[in-house]
């Protein structure tokens, strides 16, 4: 066995032993042996996956992160508050100076408001826009420093992934007028490269999971593609050339459903990928509560690290093919197409 096998090994059965020893005490914690209430699978899975106005952590005050609450109504304009206002003690849902909350949904007596807090996943967007100004800062600046040197820090790590991008990925589908799509597109791939990696982390919000990011995602790629469009382009979309008239007619409505159907399949794709990995992840976490036993809990956590480790690949699967296909639908948009 070498060096690096065993050192994944003793790395694997620590993580596995780890979730074994959380998983058996909050399932006793959490078990209805006594009578007590049983452990909701589903209202876990859901909490996790959906956004919310708190943070929860961990059981206990100090494991929830009340977020600011900022909404607007004609009755009394804007008003901000911490979402703490909207649970007891006992952390149950309760009305706060009119306000009440529903599913994620704010309302004042009973009309809904317009909502514009920081939200789980809105926080989670600031951290990832964050981290990667400070990233690409440094390495910018370690580039610069190290001008003509071989890379180093930072920038030894992700110069090779922009190289990536910009030979295998961008270049290839656009053509000559790379340059000007190119740092869209590596914006575009570290952003959800990053936002999938976070997800990944104990306690993290779902941000690429959530369909109202990946569709933002989707219609700055709708608009770009579009914009570039050139008269070949649309030439084609609008009147097909080297078709006759009646098959036109058919071709037209297929055309102009092609360019909607882009971004829906962008949006749809990596907002099912990333969410179905989250449930997969928490449904297998969920079996040692839901049993209470010490052997499902070891095996459901083996099980647990092996497709978190699918998921890493996953992560950098769709920031890969994300890309891909953006770079693909500009390069349809700008080329020149030739008729015989």
């Amino acid at each position: 066995m070498s060096v690096l096998t065993r050192k994944f090994s003793f790395l694997a059965s620590v993580v596995a032993l780890v979730f074994f020893v959380v998983f058996s005490s909050f399932g006793k914690a959490s078990g209805s042996a006594d009578g007590g209430e049983a452990f909701n699978a589903s209202e876990v899975i859901i909490h996790h996956v959906l956004d919310d106005h708190t943070w929860h952590f961990w059981d206990g005050h100090y494991g929830t992160l009340y977020l600011p609450v900022i909404v607007h109504s004609s009755e009394r304009g804007l008003e901000i508050f911490s979402s703490k206002n909207f649970y007891d003690e006992h952390h149950n849902v309760v009305e706060y100076n009119g306000y009440s909350l529903d599913h994620g949904h704010i309302y004042l007596n009973g009309n809904p408001v317009l909502d514009i807090s920081i939200t789980k996943n809105v926080a989670m967007l600031l951290i990832n826009a964050t981290l990667l100004i400070v990233v690409f800062l440094s390495a910018a600046k370690t580039s610069k420093r190290n001008s003509g040197k071989a890379p180093s820090g930072i920038q030894s790590f992700l110069e090779p992934i922009i190289v990536f991008v910009r030979d295998e990925v961008v270049k290839p589908n656009i053509g000559h007028h790379y340059e000007k799509y190119l740092p869209y597109l590596l914006t575009l791939f570290f952003f959800i490269l990053f936002g999938n990696l976070l997800g990944l982390l104990p306690g993290a919000g779902n941000l690429t999971g959530n369909i109202a990011v990946t569709l933002t995602l989707a219609v700055f790629t709708f608009i770009l593609t579009n914009i570039s469009g050139n008269k070949a382009y649309w030439g084609h979309i609008f009147w097909t050339p080297g078709v006759p008239l009646p098959l036109r007619l058919v071709i037209l409505p297929v055309e102009i459903v092609g360019v909607f159907t882009k971004p829906i399949s962008l949006t749809i794709r990596l907002f099912v990928a990333i969410t179905a990995g989250h449930i997969v992840l928490l449904s297998l976490i969920s079996l040692a509560f839901i049993f209470q036993s010490v052997a499902v809990g070891f095996v459901s956590s083996l099980i647990v690290l092996f497709i978190n480790l699918i998921e890493l690949l996953v992560a950098g699967i769709q920031a890969y093919v994300f890309t891909l296909f953006t770079s693909l639908y500009i390069g349809m948009a700008i080329a020149d197409h030739e008729h015989h």
